[in-house]
């Protein structure tokens, strides 16, 4: 039971990367939280977050709308942070950033949910040539069809420990004597997941305009051949870096798209050759972190935090002189 006069807000997908940072950040608020997942067995670490019973667990699947109606019953706010990155099995794109966008946001209109936030993923077009990015369009186009004062969130790359990109990349300059790089020119502008939790966060608090789109942003604007060059400089290694065109890219990357949880897919070496950076336009009209009243924290301010562990002796290496190199 929800404490009288506590809001309830139900996250989908609470328990990842970003959505364990926002669930610390509603439950230090006050609010109560269920963490809509689909395997809450597998979501336990979020009860910490808040005092006993605060934060709970449950099981929903954007595929089955009975759970995602009982996920959202009574909800005063509701977040939509699920998303996947590669499709596999049932996990389809059209099935879950479409379907399943289309589904939250007409399932918790219809609970009389104040609040939707939903987080796509800036380059959402529907021209886009990614089908990543299409289905986030998509997805986006359902969510206000459903919900027109919706909050619909597009960030960046998000880095942060545990995050699934520089981490990656980490491991390949751990791993391998070349690192692979591809779409050299592409321009990202990685954002710190802590400043994407606290603009949900606040977003949740009512801080900003509804049925608006906002695009959130790091404070850099790097190439990504100047990503490769800041992970060997963090992980004080040196390695040969080998530009791939997206011809040889494609290829190599349908063979890692056949593993369990690949390390890259076609789709993404697509992704990797359009520039992931915040419109002109949303600058213009303050729909950026500016919005939520956020200055974007620095790639100098956290990654030294968790690359250390991919130099030759780890933590023994982080007070080490970084022009020693492995």
């Amino acid at each position: 039971m929800v404490e009288q006069g506590r809001k309830l807000v139900t996250i989908f997908g609470g328990s990842g990367f970003i959505g364990t940072q926002l669930t610390q950040d509603l439950a230090r608020r006050g609010y109560a939280v269920r963490v809509a997942v689909r395997r809450p067995d597998l979501a336990g670490h979020v009860r910490m977050f808040g005092f006993p019973g605060q934060v709970q667990p449950i099981q929903a699947n954007l595929r089955f709308p009975d759970s995602v109606a009982a996920a959202v019953r009574g909800a005063d706010i509701v977040i939509n942070l699920v998303g996947i990155l590669f499709e596999k099995g049932a996990q389809r794109f059209s099935a879950v950033q479409v379907q399943g966008a289309k589904t939250v946001a007409e399932l918790s209109r219809a609970a009389g949910v104040k609040t939707l936030i939903h987080m796509s993923a800036l380059g959402a077009a529907t021209d886009s040539p990614s089908a990543y990015q299409r289905a986030k369009a998509r997805g986006e186009a359902e969510v206000f069809k459903a919900f027109p004062q919706a909050i619909v969130i597009r960030p960046s790359l998000v880095f942060g420990q545990g995050d699934g990109f520089f981490n990656l990349f980490g491991f390949l300059a751990r791993t391998f004597p070349v690192m692979p790089l591809i779409g050299r020119n592409t321009s990202i502008q990685p954002v710190y997941v802590g400043d994407v939790a606290e603009a949900i966060a606040r977003a949740a608090d009512g801080m900003v305009r509804t049925g608006k789109v906002y695009e959130l942003g790091g404070a850099e604007i790097l190439t990504m051949e100047q990503v490769i060059e800041r992970v060997l400089e963090e992980t004080q290694r040196k390695r040969l870096v080998l530009p791939l065109a997206s011809g040889i890219a494609k290829p190599l990357a349908g063979l890692m798209a056949l593993l369990p949880k690949p390390l890259l897919t076609p789709d993404q070496v697509v992704q990797l050759g359009i520039d992931n950076v915040v419109s002109e336009k949303a600058r213009r009209e303050k729909r950026t972190l500016e919005a939520f009243g956020l200055n974007p924290t620095t790639l100098d301010a956290v990654l030294p935090s968790y690359m250390w562990r991919f130099r030759r002796n780890g933590e023994f290496d982080r007070h080490a002189n970084p022009l020693v190199n492995g």
